[in-house]
Formats: structure tokens, C-alpha cells, sequence
């Protein structure tokens, strides 16, 4: 039917996202899921939803949940916007903000939906390499530019900025909107929210997908001057008018609600990718230091693609990047204590390894 396609059409290169299979007894730490679930505060909140008000369309403006992530996050209602996913979020961000005369800068090792959006919404764009330590310098940053989207932490390689490095950049571009993408910054990196109130060019974008277990229900949201989130909303309403549906916006409120879980559940994590480094460490990879739910890892010896390959062979999922630069590297999520010392325990069998101690 390719006949019947607009030209546009033709010529994108979608966005290829994790493999979501169904294998029995599966390892699957290729996705950056939470391996732990959301809080039952939320469990419950959503089943309370699950009434005869579901005929009813949902607040298109979620006004409880920007109230709540307002009050959560130290700003004002009018500079929250909430979409179907961070990934929502940054589409209108990219056409509201981010498409100018002078190109969008973005790292060359990044999220890979970044050159998509530009394709798809015609936007001129350069990427800036990252160093030899695969980190991004911001001192790079330092040319013509029209808008800059930079992940923090960076994905896929986990490397973080300081909050201090992200005002520095805001400070070399005081004309242009900067979008820092916040996506795994709970998982030990500085958010650069607090400096919204003294740059009025910055948009930070984060999801509930990930901290938070909630990748199922698909929220995500932005924090920035009431004038950049106006932007966003005439791009909504000009697109959908009502994004999350009533159990999205009710499980989005408990779960702020539930600071003890999220806390909890956000430590084990990091707990576990610490565990992760060490046993990756000690079988000779090379580690990237992550700030993310996943690492970043390589082993001199071995290409990337052949161990992925080899751990799917033993029902172990991990992503590899056939790109240039990271070609090598594994991204691997953190998964429960016993997934962890599955795959360490699969990587030593395939290197021929004595087994780790998790």
C-alpha cells in the first residue's frame, strides 16, 4: 500500500524500541524497566478509576496532577505540562521549542528518537561528539546553535552531568531553549529543576515510567516557565486535547503521594547497579559510571553483538547499539538481585570465567 504514502512518509526511519518478547524463563534487561513495581498506593488508585466515570472523558488539563507535581517539585501549576510519556512530552517540546533557523545541538551518542523528531518535523540539526570518556562536555556546546536537547543522565551511555555543568550551558545560551531530558536522573543524578526559576529558556522534561514502575501507564511531564509550557499546551490542544486518560492521572498522584515507597524502591535499584558494576567489573568488562537504571559495559576481548547475541542464546536480553563508537558496549538494565547473578552468572559461562559473587 506504499503507494498511498505521502512522501514524508517514505522517507522516515522510525524509532526502533526495545524488544518486548515472549520467551518463557526470560532475563529481560534490555528496556530499563523497574524490576520492582509501583507502589500499592497506586495499584489502588487505578482500580478505584475502573468505574462507570470511565465513559466520561478525563480533566484535558489534568489539573490535580499538575497541582501535585507543582507542589512536589517546588514551582508553580502554570509551569507543569503532563503528556502521554516523556516521549510525548519531548514530540511537542520539539515542535513548540526546539525548530529554528540556527541548527538543534545534540550529543552524537544519545537517545536515538532525538534525529527522529528532527525527520519528522523537519528540523535542522548537529550533533556534538562526546569525549574519549563518552561524556559530554559542555564547553562543546559553545557554538551557534538554535535550540539544545541534551539527556541527563546522557542515555545510552548513563554519564551525568552536574547541576553546575547544566547552568553553566544554560549561561552560554541565554537566547535559546534548552530541553535537559530527565528520564533516569532519580537514579543518582542533580535535577536541573531548580534552576527554572532563574532561566526562563529552560524546559526539563522527566517521566514516571522509570523511578517510579510506571512505564505501563505511560506519564510523563515538563517543568519549565509558564511561557515554554504555554508552547507545549498549543501544541497539545492543536494535537489531543485530552492525553492522560483518568487512571493515568490518578496512579500519577498516588505515587507522589508515596514518598517512603518511591525512596525505597529507588535506593534498591541503585543498590543493584552497584552490584551489577562490580560483577561486570570482575569478569574484565570495561563500565561507563552510570547514574541511570542501566550500565553502560564492554569487554575488551569480545564484540558486543556476539555476547548479545550469545545471552539471548541462554534466555538473557540486553541491548546492543549497532552504532559507531558504542558498537562494542552492552546496555544493561538493572533487574531483581537473582537477575543480576543470572546474567553474571551467564557472562562467566560465556567468557569462560570462574562464576562472580553478587
Amino acid at each position: 500500500m506504499s503507494r498511498f504514502w505521502s512522501s514524508l512518509t517514505h522517507d522516515l526511519k522510525p524509532y526502533v524500541p526495545g524488544e518486548q518478547p515472549r520467551m518463557v524463563s526470560l532475563v529481560k534487561l534490555n528496556t530499563n524497566e523497574n524490576p520492582l513495581g509501583p507502589s500499592p498506593r497506586v495499584l489502588e488508585a487505578i482500580r478505584s478509576e475502573a468505574t462507570d466515570t470511565l465513559r466520561l472523558y478525563p480533566d484535558p488539563e489534568a489539573a490535580a496532577l499538575r497541582t501535585a507535581l507543582a507542589t512536589y517539585h517546588h514551582v508553580r501549576p502554570e509551569q507543569v505540562f503532563v503528556g502521554n510519556g516523556s516521549d510525548e512530552v519531548l514530540a511537542h517540546a520539539f515542535t513548540a521549542l526546539l525548530k529554528h533557523d540556527a541548527p538543534l545541538l545534540f550529543p552524537d551518542i544519545t537517545y536515538s528518537f532525538y534525529p527522529v523528531y528532527c525527520r519528522l518535523f523537519g528540523i535542522a540539526y548537529e550533533t556534538v561528539p562526546l569525549d574519549q570518556a563518552m561524556q559530554i562536555r559542555v564547553a562543546d556546546y559553545r557554538r551557534p546553535a538554535g535550540a539544545i536537547i541534551i539527556p541527563n543522565p546522557n542515555a545510552p551511555t548513563g554519564v551525568a552531568l552536574s547541576r553546575t555543568e547544566i547552568a553553566t550551558l544554560l549561561e552560554d545560551h541565554p537566547d535559546a531553549p534548552v530541553v535537559i531530558d530527565e528520564a533516569y536522573v532519580d537514579f543518582g543524578a542533580e535535577t536541573a529543576i531548580p534552576l527554572v526559576a532563574s532561566h526562563p529558556n529552560l524546559l526539563v522534561v522527566q517521566t514516571m515510567s522509570k523511578s517510579r514502575a510506571l512505564a505501563g501507564l505511560r506519564v510523563g511531564y515538563a517543568i519549565g516557565d509558564a511561557d515554554l509550557i504555554e508552547a507545549l499546551t498549543r501544541v497539545k490542544d492543536s494535537f489531543n486535547s485530552y492525553p492522560l486518560g483518568r487512571p493515568a492521572q490518578a496512579g500519577a498522584i498516588a505515587s507522589l503521594e508515596d514518598e517512603v515507597y518511591f525512596q525505597r524502591s529507588r535506593a534498591r535499584v541503585i543498590e543493584g547497579r552497584e552490584r551489577l558494576n562490580r560483577g561486570l567489573v570482575r569478569l574484565g568488562f570495561d563500565v561507563l559510571p552510570s547514574c541511570a537504571n542501566f550500565v553502560f559495559a564492554r569487554h575488551p576481548a569480545h564484540e558486543g553483538a556476539a555476547l548479545a547475541t550469545e545471552l539471548r542464546q541462554r534466555a538473557v536480553i540486553v541491548r546492543h547499539f549497532p552504532a559507531p563508537r558504542i558498537s562494542g558496549y552492552l546496555r544493561i538494565t538493572v533487574g531483581t538481585n537473582a537477575q543480576i547473578d543470572q546474567l553474571l552468572s551467564v557472562l562467566s559461562d560465556i567468557l569462560g570465567s570462574e562464576p562472580s559473587e553478587g
